[in-house]
């Protein structure tokens, strides 16, 4: 009896290590291998990671908008001037299917015939006069344009796709967006509580930083895309050119792609311009170049004052890679994710700074 209340001496099990040493590297690799296995786990789940952070940039777009109703009636509550955007918004939409949906609708039914009728007449045109070796099939390059823009919209986009197309994932950012909007605090400390304490007050202030960024950055860009969408529709349709008001609608859309969405809404507008005749042709160059003027001159440099100052060449960089990872999405998003990346470094590298042990004077051990 006395050897079993005696306690017994415990076996060493074949997972203890008792070298310290041994037990340091051994955590080391599992916090490397840890790593390895989230940034596969992130590569996999990249098309997922961006309609995510879709549904962050329309957040700061429906917050951007409830805080300019505050200083308007800053005494209504939060809530209620998140409501009051998001039916502002839905009420353009229903003006603009009520009320502009049939003139444009029955525009975008013929645009691309034309588009492609006035593309195939200038190919033929620039090889009359020996600028092109052979006659350019349109159709055949607009086909195979379409198949690898299908192509690089990525697993999850096209699983999304099967069942409703892009609305759905649209659907999905815009949920997304309402309930980051409707409380941006609670997800903000849950990501803070993944970090180590230490860092968890920088990262409120990174957070800060980012969506006040980010919604100067959207501001700005609506600003623009509203500018140049009204003053495309008006000064075309002033002198008649077709289609007027879906060259505005798309001048306006395709705005908020920089560096890329200004040359395709012009080449567009040009070839329409051109099918009504070389004077509507000229006047549609005239009209592309003003409006660009005035956007780069006025607007971009007012918003570039008060948002993140990104290189136009980084900018265009980050869309090309972005759009072939992740299609449509990826480069509609390309702008804002850059910008958020610039200023976690740039955070990142002043505290690096401010933390680094100071440099001994000269003359001293």
């Amino acid at each position: 009896m006395d050897g079993l209340d005696a306690a017994e001496p415990q076996a060493t099990g074949p997972t203890d290590i008792r070298d310290g040493l041994v037990r340091t590297e051994a955590k080391r690799a599992l916090v490397w291998i840890g790593i390895a296995a989230l940034v596969m786990l992130a590569v996999y789940l990249a098309q997922p990671l961006m309609v995510i952070f879709g549904g962050i940039v329309f957040a700061a777009m429906i917050d951007g908008g409830q805080r300019l109703l505050a200083r308007v009636i800053p005494f209504v509550p939060r809530g209620l001037r998140i409501a009051l955007v998001l039916l502002g918004a839905v009420a353009f939409l229903v003006w603009l299917v009520l009320f502009a949906g049939n003139q444009i609708a029955a525009q975008a039914a013929a645009f691309p015939e034309l588009v492609r009728t006035e593309a195939q007449r200038l190919s033929d045109l620039a090889r009359a006069h020996g600028l092109l070796s052979r006659t350019i099939d349109i159709p055949a390059l607009t086909g195979r344009v379409a198949e690898q823009l299908a192509g690089g919209m990525g697993q999850f986009t096209r699983a999304v796709g099967g069942l409703l197309g892009g609305f759905t994932t649209a659907f999905l950012i815009v949920i997304l967006g309402i309930y980051f909007a409707a409380e941006p605090d609670l997800y903000q400390r849950g990501v803070a509580w993944l970090l180590p304490a230490r860092s968890r007050q920088d990262w409120h202030g990174t957070a800060q930083v980012m969506g006040r960024s980010l919604r100067r950055l959207l501001f700005g860009r609506l600003i623009g895309m509203a500018s140049e969408g009204l003053a495309t529709w008006l000064l075309l349709s002033a002198w008649g050119v077709p289609m007027a008001a879906l060259l505005g609608l798309l001048t306006g859309l395709l705005a908020f792609l920089p560096n890329i969405g200004a040359p395709i809404s012009g080449s567009l507008m040009i070839l329409v311009g051109f099918s009504a005749g070389a004077h509507s042709g000229i006047y549609c160059i005239v009209v592309y170049a003003l409006v660009q003027l005035v956007d780069g001159n006025v607007v971009v440099p007012m918003v570039a004052k008060r948002t993140a100052d990104l290189a136009p060449a980084l900018v265009l960089g980050a869309q090309l890679i972005f759009g072939v990872l992740f299609g449509l999405l990826g480069l509609m998003l390309a702008d804002p994710l850059v910008a958020m990346v610039k200023i976690a470094l740039e955070r990142q590298a002043r505290r690096n700074l401010a933390n680094a042990p100071a440099a001994p004077r000269s003359g001293e051990d």
